[in-house]
């Protein structure tokens, strides 16, 4: 299947029986991982369950590194990276989502990481291709095919956090439901403050059905620009190119 141009992104999630080693490489890893040939953008997140996305849904057995490479040889390189290996050698199970970005709007840290650049001044990034899989659709970008991924990232407020948390457990559920996703997970760099989502789809369509018809979803939606619930934001949606391993001993 061919694949839309642009950066190949990777999520990797690991399992763990071990936290304080897990926690340990979570501290020491962050400025290695930035040394990668070909590394783009990188993080090392924390993760959570998917069924309230709140601090009781923190996940100590499970985490993550969302990489951005130039290209498929960068990312094909890097998995022998001290960094990664080390997770890989720890882990009780791993799962790689592999990706092409679609869209993608806003800044994780300051910076666009699935732009034409990393340190683009642009907050909103098409791409404008047209292979045997997607067609351009002018602003909504092009359309995939096969399965897709969103993901969604957010420093909040603190004087909202609150109001935000008490807004997301009714997401969660309708989340919990939809038809067509394969996988949810909470994901972030910290354990309070700021928010992430990461979730695989079926198709495009059984996104964009939970995006703009549940109700719940599109009211909190709605409230963001009013609540000014996020000092930062960003949301990005990806075509995925491969799918591979586990988590919590399910395929994907």
């Amino acid at each position: 299947m061919t694949s839309p141009g642009g950066p190949t992104v990777e999520l990797r999630v690991w399992g763990v029986d071990r936290v304080i080693p897990a926690l340990g490489r979570m501290s020491s890893g962050r400025r290695a991982l930035r040394r990668t040939p070909g590394l783009r953008f990188a993080k090392l997140l924390g993760t959570g369950t998917s069924r309230t996305f709140t601090l009781d849904s923190a996940d100590l057995r499970h985490w993550a590194a969302l990489t951005v490479w130039h290209d498929e040889a960068a990312a094909r390189a890097a998995a022998d990276s001290p960094v990664l290996r080390r997770w890989q050698d720890s882990s009780t199970e791993e799962l790689r989502v592999t990706m092409r970005p679609l869209r993608s709007k806003g800044r994780w840290s300051r910076v666009d990481p699935f732009g034409s650049d990393p340190s683009t001044r642009s907050n909103h990034t098409t791409t404008n291709q047209t292979t045997s899989n997607h067609t351009t659709t002018g602003d909504a970008g092009p359309r995939w095919t096969g399965p897709v991924a969103a993901l969604t990232r957010a420093r909040l407020r603190p004087t909202t956090m609150v109001s935000f948390w008490r807004a997301v457990p009714p997401v969660a559920t309708e989340l919990a439901g939809a038809q067509g996703n394969r996988l949810a997970l909470g994901v972030g760099e910290l354990p309070l403050g700021v928010q992430g989502t990461f979730s695989l789809w079926d198709t495009a369509r059984d996104l964009t059905e939970f995006a703009y018809r549940s109700p719940a979803h599109l009211s909190a939606v709605r409230r963001t620009e009013s609540a000014r619930w996020y000092a930062e934001e960003l949301f990005a949606r990806f075509a995925v190119t491969d799918v591979v391993g586990t988590y919590e001993g399910r395929s994907a």
